[in-house]
């Protein structure tokens, strides 16, 4: 007897529960080019729409590069802050670099990539992608026997 399989994600849909990894993929492409910690990322899924956040505190809209190439998404940024601060007999100098990049494989026939919305706010950079219209959950409807 084969085991009952549990959803992940019990309040998404199955197809998104069965097609995870062909749309975003979280596997190989997601790194840092620091010893420094990824962001969070959240996906969820409405009746319209994907919806990535990415928590970013304390980071400018400009910090960030959105970019979608051959159905691979990827947010990226590079920080780099420089202070010094010199008086009669010393120098302080003090620097930090932070970078990511996270990089989502989507899936073309259920995004519309051409409509892909971004936006940041209080710390969360949101991305807003759109479905298809074939891809959107359709209301039931009672089918009349003849």
């Amino acid at each position: 007897m084969l085991p009952v399989r549990k959803s992940l994600l019990p309040t998404v849909s199955r197809f998104f529960d069965d097609d995870w990894n062909s749309l975003f993929d979280w596997s190989t492409r997601n790194f840092t080019d620091t010893a420094s910690t990824l962001p969070s990322v959240n996906v969820k899924e409405t009746s319209e729409n994907f919806i990535v956040e990415v928590a970013a505190p304390g980071m400018r809209k400009e910090d960030f590069k959105i970019e979608l190439e051959n159905n691979v998404l990827t947010i990226s940024s590079e920080v780099q802050h420089e202070n010094e601060e010199k008086e009669e007999n010393y120098t302080r100098r003090e620097f930090s670099y932070q970078s990511f990049q996270r990089s989502f494989n989507l899936n073309n026939r259920v995004v519309d990539d051409a409509n892909i919305v971004a936006t940041y706010q209080d710390g969360i950079l949101i991305l807003t992608l759109p479905k298809k219209d074939e891809a959107k959950t359709k209301p039931s409807r009672l089918i009349e026997i003849s």
